[in-house]
């Protein structure tokens, strides 16, 4: 089967950043799905694995986690999906990854590719709301049925991937979004996925907020590697709570969270994945929940960009446009040559 992995860690404009594959399509056994993969798209976390370092992989690595496509075989222990079914998933950290024709995955973190959406469409969504999922609702413990209606959320890096769905789950929920953003275009972007106010990360935020008639919010979702720590500590209200995703080295002074009784929790969509979590389903009713959605109308793809087929030259040029650190959306390869 085609695929495109890498053996060394190298800059993205390198010629062997990524390569052309040809490797042994895989088996379905156990609770495994075998998914013949239509769509892939990019994430900041695709970046950061593939950042340089002084490492050979032998045999070549395949890396890549969102995907969408239709499931061709599965093993002998599953339940939840059958050939034919059209899926969609974030796939997992620690196996071969969805910049591949066939992949492995377990059914328990994939999701029914919602109808109304094409593979492209589809595969721009998994892994961001699954961060904004739980960012939400398992971590702030955000009511998603809307008992926490009339609340306020500021997201951080709402122009993104994971806040461009954010701010569509926290209007599903009820709460008041405050988004940021620094250019007219993101600006216009989050304005027209549902947020009822914008403010600019680069300026003070403290002030914009407090000129919007809030002394403080309620929750604060950190989508940025830019953490702004002051601004949030002044922001957050007392016992209200904070959920961050981004570079778990920053900078994090804790006192003016502890006079406020107010909490920090991180996200890592790849946590239940990863260590095997009983709950590991979860990921599966969420991103069903996600589907049905979109399904009716009230969440839509963040595709801003596609980018087709999929091959090494296409993959470098989508990595290239992550890295530039100013994506709006999300960038999607489609089909294969």
């Amino acid at each position: 089967m085609k695929a495109v992995g890498f053996k060394k860690y190298l800059p993205i404009k390198d010629d062997d950043s990524f390569l052309d594959l040809d490797v042994e399509k895989p088996v379905a056994t156990g609770r495994d799905i075998l998914v013949s993969v239509q769509s892939i798209s990019v994430n900041p976390v695709d970046i950061k694995v593939r950042t340089s370092k002084d490492s050979i992989e032998d045999p070549a690595r395949i890396i890549g986690f969102d995907a969408s496509g239709t499931v061709e075989s599965v093993g002998e222990d599953v339940t939840l999906f059958k050939a034919g079914d059209e899926v969609f998933y974030a796939g997992d950290l620690t196996r071969s990854g969805s910049n591949a024709q066939f992949q492995l995955v377990d059914e328990q973190i994939v999701g029914r590719k919602p109808k109304t959406l094409s593979f492209a469409q589809a595969a721009a969504l998994p892994l961001t709301a699954l961060t904004a999922y739980e960012s939400f609702f398992d971590r702030l413990n955000i009511d998603i049925s809307g008992a926490n209606k009339g609340e306020s959320i500021l997201i951080i890096g709402a122009g993104g991937g994971v806040g461009s769905i954010g701010i569509q789950l926290a209007k599903t929920a009820g709460l008041k979004v405050i988004a940021t953003a620094s250019r007219k275009e993101s600006a216009d972007w989050v304005t027209s996925l549902g947020a009822d106010h914008v403010v600019n990360h680069h300026e003070n935020m403290v002030e914009q907020v407090h000129a919007l008639g809030l002394n403080t919010v309620d929750h604060i979702a950190i989508f940025s590697d830019k953490v702004h720590w002051d601004a949030c500590v002044a922001l957050i209200r007392p016992q209200g709570g904070i959920v961050a995703i981004g570079d778990q080295n920053s900078d994090f002074p804790m006192a003016g969270l502890k006079v406020k009784s107010a909490s920090l929790h991180w996200e890592f969509m790849f946590a239940r994945a990863m260590h095997k979590t009983p709950d590991m389903i979860k990921q599966h009713e969420s991103l069903n929940y996600v589907a049905d959605r979109v399904d009716d109308g009230t969440l839509k793809t963040t595709l801003s960009e596609t980018i087709s087929p999929i091959n090494a030259s296409n993959l470098k040029k989508a990595h290239g446009l992550i890295e530039q650190g100013n994506a709006i959306g999300k960038v999607v390869l489609d089909g294969w040559s």
